[in-house]
């Protein structure tokens, strides 16, 4: 199975500090690999890396062969990575539902010629984008909040708009950042059914998470990071097994 993601010898230092130090892995094509560690390994700085947030100091990040590092953040999300954060970033005063179709860019009533003529073709993509909205709102369980602003939803319903947002965007890549953190336990198993229902659909998942129940559900592959390295990765059941792994992190979480 090829690689869809790359990651080459990474490093980005804050001042005299390498949050990421020599990080190299490969993430195969339709695949859900879980990166796992303890807080300060570097987890979501590896995320910001990959999607252009920070720029690394050293290394290469490769997606389906092309190198993304330097990128734009929105040059990167146009070759079909969408990412998730561990605090939502909704816009809280506006309904779950506009929050959803803000996602797509490049509609036809984002063009100024659009103000001159064209309404037809905008009603019908505005129309098409609030039926996949809801439809993708449907498929985490919260079309009922449609209407709702979306500061007014709870964390756990944050973080199932925060997925469906992902969903919509149709990536080939998602990077989930603690998509289970402070959720309340009755969601959990909606965010996992909508993360294995994306990956029935080819999208490749890359999920960082503390919740190992979720992780041995769902991954395939594990990647450990610790200090900035990769301390361990393969298989589920030989990451769980592995002494040195449980010394340096599954036995604080356990």
């Amino acid at each position: 199975m090829s690689a869809e993601l790359d990651i080459r010898g990474l490093v980005k230092a804050f001042g005299g500090n390498r949050a990421i130090d020599g990080c190299s892995f490969a993430v195969p094509r339709g695949s859900v690999t879980g990166v796992i560690g303890p807080n300060g390994a570097g987890k979501s700085t590896l995320f910001n890396a990959i999607t252009g947030v920070i720029r690394p100091d050293e290394g290469e990040v490769r997606f389906n062969g092309q190198r993304i590092d330097g990128l734009k953040p929105h040059a990167i999300a146009q070759l079909g990575i969408a990412r998730s954060f561990q605090t939502p970033r909704e816009i809280s005063d506006i309904t779950t539902l506009e929050n959803m179709m803000l996602v797509r860019n490049g509609q036809w009533g984002e063009l100024l010629r659009s103000l001159l003529y064209g309404w037809g073709r905008v009603r019908r993509e505005e129309a098409l984008n609030r039926t996949d909205s809801l439809s993708a709102l449907r498929d985490v369980e919260i079309e009922h909040q449609k209407d709702t602003p979306s500061g007014r939803l709870s964390i756990g319903q944050k973080k199932l708009l925060e997925l469906a947002r992902c969903m919509l965007a149709r990536p080939k890549l998602a990077l989930l950042d603690e998509p289970t953190a402070g959720v309340n336990p009755r969601l959990i198993g909606d965010l996992t059914s909508a993360m294995r229902e994306m990956s029935r659909e080819g999208v490749t998942l890359v999920i960082i998470e503390h919740n190992m129940n979720v992780v041995m559900k769902l991954c395939q592959h594990i990647v450990v990071l610790h200090h900035g390295r990769v301390l361990r990765q393969g298989a589920p059941s030989d990451i769980q097994r592995d002494p040195v792994v449980q010394d340096a992190y599954l036995g604080a979480v356990a």
